[in-house]
């Protein structure tokens, strides 16, 4: 069930709001659990019993870290390392190292009957669960008492597809507070973040996918028969595709958070206005790049071990972003294409940029774009070679002119959405109530 079908929309949310603003403060986390099991089964419950064991034994490790002795204390991180990055890499890339050893080592290992469908939202709330280990490890918080409130943390429905990644000390006042956490004001900025999302999504990404489908989909031109100037075309509407839908849903997500009575932190910044690399990745999927700087990158040393060591903690923290997004070697490249990136900024680029006006948007927008051509490398339709010949090699075939003519008014709007100005536009409506509403309700009625 994802957050812009009819059943989502016109059924599971407005019911699941309904009843949770009913219950009294006290019963609203035993409800949220049951409307994040419902959500998390309505596909079928094949994986539940393997979130519920994760549930339940990082529940009692936390408590049990809390009252173990010295000596216990470095063996039990390990252990529940072990247990969790085990279950990831398991079922999401346990087929692809045999695969790859196949390939390297001339063997015949069989592949493992796991299927092809990863159980929902797995590399999302395998961190948030790390991040709640290692806060109890380093003393940052105190382990949870209450099994249903830990069971929300790790189940709540609103962050399970797409994150953000929350920290469990980030919602951890909110959880305890059931009578206070849902306030009007809350609610009603929590409604506008939710339309806001549904519009990026279902109006923007959507619309703008439908170009980059026209020009590789099976019913479409092709990769083989399109133009440089069209792969061109095709690879900036996918750029701007997958940011609509991914910045999209996580607006929703938060936005249902808000209307939940939960506060969590923006996942997306504009990243397409930044003016290096490094800025991207301060604006682009912000919480999963905050995780990996305070669980690996800190831990590794950070920048305080010298410039050796600092370039090497970027390239672990950038080979595990890239492995993090998908068991295939284009997401490896695309990791290690930004440490490249990253570490000839760090190196001697960065200050150079800072002093630029208009290259360095335009520098970091191509590579950026470029980074996408490789990060869609494996999709199907998609052959990896062929498009980077397509995109660097001046090809004839298929003109863009047509497709530009029937998709030029959205790629404008959907460039201009990618600025604050659509922001500011929002800032002058909603100083009136009437024009406010109105807004909020075309986008409603038109998503």
């Amino acid at each position: 069930m994802v957050f812009n079908s009819v059943v989502f929309l016109f059924c599971f949310l407005p019911l699941s709001l309904l009843l949770y603003y009913l219950v009294p403060g006290r019963a609203k986390n035993a409800v949220l659990l049951a409307e994040s099991l419902i959500f998390y089964c309505w596909t079928g419950v094949a994986f539940l019993p393997l979130i519920a064991v994760l549930i339940v034994f990082n529940y009692l490790w936390a408590l049990l870290t809390a009252r173990a002795k010295a000596k216990l204390r470095g063996l039990l991180p390990l252990a529940a390392v072990l247990v969790n990055l085990g279950v990831l890499v398991y079922f999401k890339y346990a087929n692809f190292l045999i695969d790859t050893v196949n390939q390297v080592a001339h063997l015949g290992l069989a592949a493992l009957n796991i299927g092809t469908v990863l159980p929902l939202g797995i590399s999302y709330y395998i961190f948030k669960i790390i991040s709640y280990e290692a806060d109890v490890c380093t003393g940052k918080i105190a382990p949870e008492k209450n099994f249903i409130t830990f069971a929300v943390y790790v189940l709540f429905f609103p962050q399970l597809i797409v994150g953000p990644i929350v920290k469990y000390r980030e919602m951890a006042e909110q959880l305890h507070d059931g009578a206070n956490r849902c306030t009007p004001a809350r609610a009603e900025h929590g409604a506008e973040l939710f339309v806001f999302g549904l519009a990026k999504k279902v109006i923007l990404a959507d619309s703008i996918g439908a170009l980059w489908t026209d020009i590789i989909g099976a019913g479409g031109v092709g990769l083989t028969n399109v133009s440089t100037p069209l792969a061109w075309l095709g690879i900036i509407a996918y750029s701007l595709q997958l940011y609509f839908d991914f910045s999209g849903y996580s607006m929703m997500g938060i936005g249902m958070g808000k209307m939940l009575g939960f506060d969590f932190p923006a996942n997306f910044n504009y990243p397409y206005i930044s003016a290096s690399i490094t800025e991207f990745w301060r604006r682009w999927h912000m919480t999963l790049s905050g995780w990996f700087r305070e669980y690996v990158y800190i831990p590794l040393g950070g920048n305080r071990k010298g410039l050796k060591r600092q370039i090497f903690n970027l390239f672990v923290v950038e080979l595990l972003t890239g492995i993090w997004h998908g068991a295939n070697w284009n997401f490896i490249c695309w990791g290690l294409y930004y440490f490249v990136l990253l570490a000839i900024e760090k190196l001697f680029l960065l200050p150079h940029l800072k002093k630029g006006k208009v290259w360095p948007h335009i520098y970091t927008l191509f590579l950026v774009v470029v980074g996408w051509a490789m990060f869609v490398g494996n999709d199907t339709g998609v052959s990896f070679g062929l498009l980077f010949h397509k995109l660097f090699v001046p090809s004839g075939g298929v003109s863009p002119l047509y497709f530009l003519r029937n998709y030029g008014v959205l790629l404008v709007v959907s460039i201009l959405c990618c600025t604050p100005f659509i922001e500011k536009i929002w800032n002058l409506l909603k100083k009136n109530a009437v024009t406010r509403c109105a807004a909020i309700l075309a986008l409603l009625v038109v998503s």
